[in-house]
């Protein structure tokens, strides 16, 4: 057996799924410059050695958050996109879901929201192909809005998606960033997709 089929039969386990909350509660409460490994292998009540059996630095298990948070959004994603008739319907379900589940989950918001964008691994080296996964949801609901002549054929599906996830990004920062929130983030998906629908809609 080799050394990749071996990793892979770690991940998932009990053990690696414990370890990846600690480093969201430790990260999200300190930062990730200030997280230590042994914070999370203390937050995980595991030995310090026992995180290098999975992760190779700080580095990569804030990759790891990222990668097995984008997992569980594409899967419910897809899963929720599925029961929605038209494409309308489709986006305002997705910029929703988005929302909603950073404001389930604010610690785990605060890491990929905030502390993600401070690893110089992943902004400048990490292949982000999950990221393009999803980006390519958004664009697939955009393609499939023009071919029903129901959003403007002169926009370019690209561009759009962008033009969406950067709204719901920027609104998921400045609500995690707020002290005192002056509105909900269901009421932010709800307005961000009457904005986005006014302006590509044919």
């Amino acid at each position: 057996m080799n050394q990749n089929t071996d990793f892979t039969k770690k991940i998932n386990t009990e053990k690696y799924n414990k370890i990846i909350e600690a480093a969201i509660k430790v990260i999200a409460k300190k930062g990730f410059y200030n997280a230590k490994v042994a914070d999370v292998a203390k937050q995980a009540e595991v030995a310090d050695g026992t995180i290098y059996l999975y992760f190779k630095n700080k580095d990569d298990i804030l990759i790891s958050i990222f990668e097995n948070s984008m997992d569980s959004f594409f899967n419910q994603a897809i899963s929720q996109l599925n029961t929605q008739a038209t494409p309308q319907e489709k986006l305002k379900s997705f910029i929703s879901l988005h929302l909603n589940l950073l404001q389930k989950n604010q610690k785990l918001a605060t890491v990929l929201q905030i502390e993600l964008r401070s690893s110089h691994k992943f902004m400048k080296e990490y292949k982000a192909d999950k990221f393009f996964q999803y980006l390519h949801l958004i664009e697939d609901i955009i393609i499939a809005g023009q071919l029903q002549n129901i959003f403007n054929k002169d926009i370019n599906p690209q561009i759009a998606t962008r033009a969406i996830f950067g709204a719901i990004d920027e609104l998921a920062l400045e609500w995690i960033l707020m002290k005192h929130k002056r509105y909900t983030l269901e009421e932010a998906a709800n307005q961000l997709f009457e904005i986005i629908i006014g302006g590509i809609k044919n």
